[in-house]
């Protein structure tokens, strides 16, 4: 039974197209990976299909009393909320109910007779009701997700925003779990998380028995737990069963049959071109030269999808530092309250190192200290000399108005207008995406936008802060690729063992100087 219809969906931004003419439906139980390069359109579809968005035309359709559960990678959690309100707020509607019911249960007093039987039979129907979606042990639901998914450790009645991207993907995961939807909306759900709460929610979805459709570029999860894709491409959306590499090589072969067949006719063309110009005007081979011209009229011309730009990264490696480029002393990190043990670390030159370890253990806070960005709590530390510090952050708030021109400008103002359109597009970006504001781009274009500063920047170790997350497929191999060439030093914060694993040279477990297990 279909859950979801789209018919016809077609939308842009200004003169820039994402959906022409797309159909989609979804089916009870069918386990989905929505895929695409950057800028897509897929957390574009996401906001069209739960309402977020008008299309510009095309029909949406759910299937009647449908739940539908959304887990935005750019949510934002409220100040003044606790984890216990967010998760809460999973039984609104029972809340909601609630509320009903204290309100019949006040004007029973004044109530006729007749409103009276009405008003109690209704009361009825919402106690049934209370009672069989567990509304009175609410709170010890809530405590079972919290604790599975490790909140309890941070305190159910801490600041939502006070938290890392990590601990509040984890409080929407939570929250989504309470809620029991029909259908899961997953964007970007993997980002932020640790390794240990990408396996956990792997296994949930391996088991869950209702609908989702999931946005991710992390193929290796990808494969575990989907069996539909949906790839999105040049304002198509086209389905394929399988997992993400029987996706890929069914892919391969289409486009190779494509473009043989583009070749060959394009050849046919030539042939009929060359044949209609030099006899249409002789009387005996007219006839024939009209024919070949109405076979080139009536001819469905094959057309080439326009090859997205394939990013290229390259760090430039500035003057060689001194040979430790930081050592700690007893380094204690933390904001009102300490996040590690004292630190004694050294780093020196040549080395690449990835930082691991759970959410919100202090990982970000480390190199912030480091960078002396945030101030430490006890302890010393000391950078070496020669430094030139290329820093990738892994959030940038506010909205950002300017161009991804003016960004790169801004940054490089002895560039001219070709070098700044250059430098942008050497990293996967198109004509349109470099003129459009930077807050109108995906995530993963935002990403680019940045690593085009640190890359046309001189640098000699490279503090990179979760640099895959939102990244598609190319651009994540590109970087690699540009790790593995550099020559300078990086110390890498990432959850994707296959990313970093051939980069660096050592791993550090920060699990080990931290004083938040979560």
């Amino acid at each position: 039974m279909s859950i979801l219809n789209v018919e016809h969906l077609t939308h842009g931004f200004g003169d820039r197209a994402i959906f022409s003419d797309v159909s989609f439906r979804l089916l009870r139980g069918e386990h989905i990976g929505l895929v695409g390069a950057n800028g897509e359109g897929k957390s574009t579809f996401f906001n069209i299909v739960t309402g977020h968005l008008t299309p510009d035309e095309g029909k949406i359709e759910w299937a009647k009393n449908v739940r539908i559960g959304y887990l935005d990678q750019h949510t934002v959690l409220e100040k003044g909320m606790t984890i216990r309100d967010v998760l809460k707020s999973a039984f609104s509607w029972l809340f909601q109910l609630e509320e009903k019911m204290n309100v019949i249960c006040d004007s029973l007093g004044t109530a006729s007779e007749e409103e009276m039987t009405e008003m109690m039979e209704e009361l009825g129907t919402i106690q049934d009701m209370l009672a069989m979606h567990d509304f009175y042990v609410i709170d010890a639901k809530v405590e079972e997700v919290a604790r599975a998914l490790g909140l309890l450790d941070i305190g159910l009645d801490r600041d939502v925003t006070d938290l890392s991207g990590g601990q509040r993907t984890k409080i929407l995961l939570g929250k989504l779990l309470l809620e029991k939807p029909d259908i899961l909306l997953l964007d970007e759900p993997t980002n932020y998380l640790d390794e240990e709460h990408i396996a956990w929610l792997k296994r949930y979805l391996q088991e869950y028995e209702s609908a989702f459709i999931l946005i991710s570029h992390d193929i290796p999860f990808l494969n575990e737990v989907v069996n539909i894709i949906y790839h999105m491409e040049n304002q198509e959306l086209n389905r394929y069963v399988g997992d993400y590499t029987h996706f890929e090589e069914v892919y391969a072969v289409k486009k190779a049959q494509l473009e043989a067949a583009y070749r060959r006719q394009q050849q046919e063309i030539s042939e009929l071109k060359d044949f209609v110009a030099r006899n249409k005007a002789r009387v005996s081979t007219r006839n024939m030269a009209m024919s070949r011209q109405k076979k080139l009229d009536k001819m469905e011309v094959i057309e080439l999808a326009a090859e997205r730009p394939k990013p290229e990264f390259h760090f430039k490696v500035g003057k060689t530092p001194g040979r430790f480029l930081f050592e700690t002393k007893d380094l204690v990190i933390g904001y009102d309250e300490p996040l590690s043990r004292p630190i004694s670390i050294s780093m020196e030159r040549g080395q690449k190192i990835a930082l691991v370890g759970a959410n919100g253990i202090g990982k970000t806070t480390l190199l912030k200290s480091i960078l002396g960005l945030i101030p430490s709590l006890k302890g010393s530390c000391e950078l070496g000399e020669n430094l030139q510090i290329g820093y990738f952050e892994q959030e940038v708030k506010g909205e950002n108005k300017a161009t991804c021109i003016d960004e790169i400008w801004a940054e490089f103002p002895s560039f001219t207008q070709y070098e700044v359109r250059s430098a942008l597009a050497k990293c996967g970006l198109t004509t349109k995406h470099i003129e459009s504001q930077v807050r109108v781009l995906s995530g993963g274009e935002q990403a680019k936008v940045r690593l085009c500063k640190l890359i046309n920047r001189e640098t000699n170790l490279l503090l990179l802060d979760e640099p895959t997350n939102h990244l598609d497929t190319d651009a994540k191999d590109a970087l690699k690729k540009a790790l593995l060439e550099y020559r300078g030093s990086v110390l890498l914060i990432c959850h994707e063992p296959e990313f970093y694993r051939d980069v660096v040279s050592e791993v550090w477990d920060c699990t080990k100087w931290t004083t938040k297990i979560i």
